[in-house]
């Protein structure tokens, strides 16, 4: 049987995904069945129990496949990145209508109507697919009116299909955003999780964790004497790290030194790791 990554690859001993059907071996087969996220953002675990440790997250409205439910979990696979884990049974629904808006902002909140002086219902974070209905002004204020009657601010969000320009721009949106291993939004969020939202919000789909990216996004590239050759959107690699160059000497992520989402000169970072891990970087991609 092949070596199958299982973070990409739903299978158990017990059950597996029907598409590894002859590649893994497994009591019995699957195709699943489809589901989305209905919390505003779903922890998914290596393990079905709360004090398991967070692989990754799901925004609002993501879409999965449900291999399994057992005991309030459901073991599931997301579709957008492949991710493999179990997300607690009432953070998913099946799915609704087909999403029309995303949220754009790093943040924003859900309120019961069209008013931001009623208390908020959730607070979203970017990348969360929404289905709008309508809109409504309220003292000179837009509000999305969505199909649970809820409302956003309009300006907040974008088409579902729409792309940002610049994904190094929607990355700095994110500076000061605090660090959360893990972490996929605007309220937490980890290195590689904002290289993918980034990287989602301007239109390109890459995989979850730095280790896939180190090896998917891009090309690899040379970047010369001194790093001298590095310029906006290059990624830096560390193992188990990545950044984002802002420039050709600053590099922006979310890291564990300052528990931000930070920026500093690329110099600086690569002083510091060699300093307390004797690391120097693994590698270096342009998108």
């Amino acid at each position: 049987m092949t070596t199958l990554d299982h973070r990409l690859n739903a299978f158990r001993p017990d059950l597996a995904d029907l598409r590894l059907e002859g590649h893994v071996a497994a009591d019995s087969f699957t195709a699943g069945r489809e589901a989305q996220v209905a919390v505003a953002v779903a922890d998914l675990r290596g393990a079905p129990r709360s004090d398991a440790g967070l692989s990754t997250q799901l925004l609002l409205g993501a879409a999965v496949t449900v291999f399994d439910e057992a005991d309030g979990w459901a073991w599931v696979q997301a579709r957008r990145d492949g991710y493999v884990g179990y997300l607690p049974w009432a953070d998913i629904r099946m799915p609704g209508a087909t999403a029309t808006h995303r949220v754009c902002a790093p943040r924003t909140f859900l309120y019961p109507g069209p008013d931001l002086r009623l208390p908020r219902s959730a607070a979203l974070s970017m990348g969360s697919d929404l289905v709008v209905a309508g809109h409504a002004e309220t003292r000179g204020t837009l509000y999305a009116i969505l199909d649970t009657g809820e409302a956003v601010i309009a300006a907040h969000l974008c088409g579902v299909d729409g792309v940002a320009a610049d994904y190094v721009a929607v990355a700095e949106s994110l500076l000061n955003t605090p660090y959360l291993w893990g972490g996929t939004s605007g309220f937490g969020i980890d290195c590689s999780g904002i290289v993918q939202l980034a990287m989602h919000m301007a239109g390109v789909a890459v995989l979850r964790d730095s280790d896939m990216q180190a090896a998917t996004i891009g090309e690899a590239l040379d970047p010369g004497p001194d790093n001298s050759g590095l310029r906006r959107g290059d990624l830096v690699f560390w193992k188990g790290h990545v950044g984002i160059m802002a420039d050709a000497r600053r590099l922006l992520h979310a890291t564990g030194h300052t528990m931000l989402v930070t920026m500093e000169p690329l110099s600086d970072a690569i002083g510091r790791v060699a300093h307390l891990y004797g690391a120097a970087p693994t590698g270096f991609r342009r998108p």
